[in-house]
């Protein structure tokens, strides 16, 4: 039987006792029905995880005492998600899977051809969410980190925010010449472990976008002649770069509870 994990936004040593709060305590109790004495597992969002055994059910809170403390080990490879604000609810979709598929960070940016405008309001408020996707689809793929979630910035700040990686690629419909594994598998960068991937919106990128990247060290890529979605081309590029570089083997396949 697996496990159950438990977000915990905290740090205790082994032997501590820590409290989850009042939605912790109807999560275990109502839906895993644990009993007092059974063993789960704390995740930090930062890299550690906790042995844990639950103590006492108070009436509000439960009481979780630390057995063991680990560190999980540096990922080989770190790769940052550049996502053109997408129509309805697509990032929602697109938080959770990649963040299930590895993406240390994903920031949401405004395109020319962008169709949402939102409010700082709505803004923050879909940031809150994502947020708690990504805390959510941590817990239930067994990462043990949380991928970073940034506001929602312009196409200039995008650019800057990849500054210092080893490898940055932005993907577009009209590149004829380079393709996805060309680029990867290019000697060139078989030392990079930080990679940045930009996604546009559904209407792609306009060609002077293109030209901006590239001033900043991106190169342009194809994924191949079919278009697709954008929450589609998110799970191919995420998934392509985990096989070339060879990463899928640290990831957990099936659901935690």
């Amino acid at each position: 039987m697996t496990v159950p994990r438990i977000f915990f936004p905290g740090s205790v040593r082994e032997g501590e006792l820590c409290e989850l709060g009042e939605q912790t305590l109807r999560y275990i109790k109502s839906v895993l029905r644990m009993k007092k004495g059974e063993s789960l597992i704390l995740f930090d969002g930062a890299g550690w995880e906790y042995e844990a055994a639950i103590k006492t059910f108070l009436d509000d809170r439960v009481s979780i005492e630390v057995l063991k403390k680990n560190r999980i080990p540096e990922k080989a490879v770190k790769i940052s998600l550049f996502q053109a604000l997408p129509k309805a609810t697509k990032m929602d979709f697109i938080v959770q899977k990649a963040t299930e598929l590895g993406a240390d960070r994903i920031i949401s940016f405004q395109s020319a051809r962008t169709v949402p405008r939102l409010s700082q309001d709505k803004a923050r408020g879909k940031i809150s969410r994502w947020r708690s996707i990504a805390q959510e689809a941590s817990r239930q793929c067994g990462r043990a980190d949380i991928p970073e979630i940034r506001g929602i910035v312009s196409f200039e700040e995008m650019l800057a925010c990849s500054e210092g990686q080893s490898l940055k690629i932005i993907l577009w419909e009209e590149e004829s010449k380079r393709n996805i594994k060309e680029i990867l598998r290019d000697e060139k960068y078989a030392g990079a472990n930080d990679i940045s991937v930009v996604i546009g919106p559904e209407g792609g990128f306009s060609r002077e976008e293109i030209e901006r990247a590239a001033d900043k060290g991106f190169i342009s890529a194809t994924m191949g002649k079919n278009i697709l979605k954008v929450e589609t081309a998110v799970l191919a590029i995420l998934s392509i770069i985990q096989y070339e570089k060879g990463i899928f083997g640290g990831l957990y396949y099936g659901e935690v509870r």
